[in-house]
């Protein structure tokens, strides 16, 4: 959760965060201004086509992709190749993804035997994926038995609900110690969570400080450590900077080792 440092613009971002689950205001009112631009857009286009039929039961308004940059998420774009370089440069015989984005075990699998496992598991039928149902606090694996295992943007959500898991304070804590106890000796553990300030944003996610995680993670080694700070600017292979503890939602992406 981003943070503005303006009383008005928090107090405004506030509200948006509890009326928008039901009804963006931001989107009616783009998509108002827009749908005059949609019907020009029909207008001009069928005075000047002769071949296509324009049917009315097949139009399909797109009111909000008129904008001058294309939008993504930082933190998934820049941790998602962080990732598949790490495991790439590595080469694992396999690699297990535990709730990560279903993109990035689809392109890993194109390079090696990979198996996804969320508790929203998708039904894909690709020759090297292969998915599990799996609860990231009680995960299917022996201790020890992983020699890859990749958990991006996840720990953070444990036990808040949001994706139908059950309510857990510890959660986040406990998705931490199934993970170093599934991780085989010299293997290694990729992590990306939201650093800053620590706070609860029930029920969308925890912020953590940097110290915290390297604390939890105490059976590990930190081999490496990005960052994605607030301002969306990535620092690849750094120090943990002392900045990172005064942000309000930048990722940060360890490389462990056990």
């Amino acid at each position: 959760m981003y943070k503005f440092h303006n009383k008005t613009k928090d107090s405004l971002y506030f509200l948006w965060r509890l009326v928008s689950p039901v009804l963006d205001p931001l989107k009616v009112l783009h998509g108002m201004y827009n749908y005059p631009l949609f019907l020009k857009d029909l207008l001009v286009y069928k005075s000047r086509n002769n071949s296509e039929t324009i049917r009315v039961g097949n139009l399909f308004p797109q009111l909000h992709d008129k904008i001058p940059a294309t939008p993504f998420i930082k933190h998934y774009f820049y941790q998602e190749l962080w990732c598949f370089e790490k495991v790439l440069e590595a080469k694992p015989s396999q690699h297990v993804d535990v709730g990560s984005t279903y993109q990035l075990s689809g392109y890993i699998s194109k390079l090696m035997k990979t198996t996804f496992v969320d508790m929203r598991p998708i039904d894909v039928n690709l020759k090297n994926l292969s998915v599990i149902d799996g609860d990231i606090t009680n995960l299917p694996y022996g201790d020890g038995e992983l020699e890859s295992v990749s958990c991006l943007h996840v720990i953070e959500h444990i036990g808040l609900g949001r994706y139908g898991d059950s309510l857990d304070t510890g959660g986040s804590v406990k998705a931490i110690k199934e993970l170093q106890r599934i991780l085989k000796k010299d293997g290694r553990l990729y992590i990306s969570t939201p650093l800053g300030k620590p706070r609860l944003c029930f029920n969308a996610h925890r912020v953590f400080s940097p110290d915290f995680i390297i604390s939890q993670f105490d059976q590990l080694s930190l081999v490496s450590f990005s960052v994605v700070d607030d301002s969306g600017s990535f620092s690849e292979h750094v120090e943990i900077p002392e900045w990172v503890r005064d942000q309000d939602y930048a990722c940060g992406m360890f490389c462990f080792t056990k």
